[in-house]
């Protein structure tokens, strides 16, 4: 079992970067697929992007391709995301997600674990 917590939010103007970092206690972190997902009022959580256990593979939205880079540090019990040229359209709650399974998947259900959130917020 984990228990991912998540911190680096904040408010950023348009074009900014930000970088979120989740740790997850527990000592078999390296045995999880860790995704990030966001959610705005009223919407569905969605998924941005995750990683494999290795971290040698990634999924990303396609609303966040080619912005956002998804890495790990086994050795931290750590998983990042790093954002660039942030749009408002980002602007969300931003939550990390562990997975007891050998696959990557997308779908919030498929997660076991959550934290509480990081709030994003970008300014035009």
């Amino acid at each position: 079992q984990v228990q991912p917590v998540e911190s680096g939010g904040g408010l950023v103007q348009a074009g900014g970067s930000l970088r979120l970092s989740c740790v997850a206690s527990g000592r078999t972190f390296s045995g999880y697929v860790m995704g990030w997902f966001r959610q705005t009022p009223g919407k569905e959580r969605e998924i941005v992007a995750a990683i494999s256990r290795s971290g040698s593979g990634t999924y990303y939205a396609g609303s966040v391709k080619g912005r956002f880079t998804i890495s790990r540090d086994n050795t931290k019990n750590t998983v990042y995301l790093q954002m660039n040229s942030l749009n408002p359209e980002d602007t969300a709650v931003y939550y990390c997600a562990a997975r007891l399974r050998l696959s990557i998947a997308t779908e919030r259900t498929e997660y076991d674990y959550w934290g509480q959130g990081t709030q994003v917020t970008v300014s035009s």
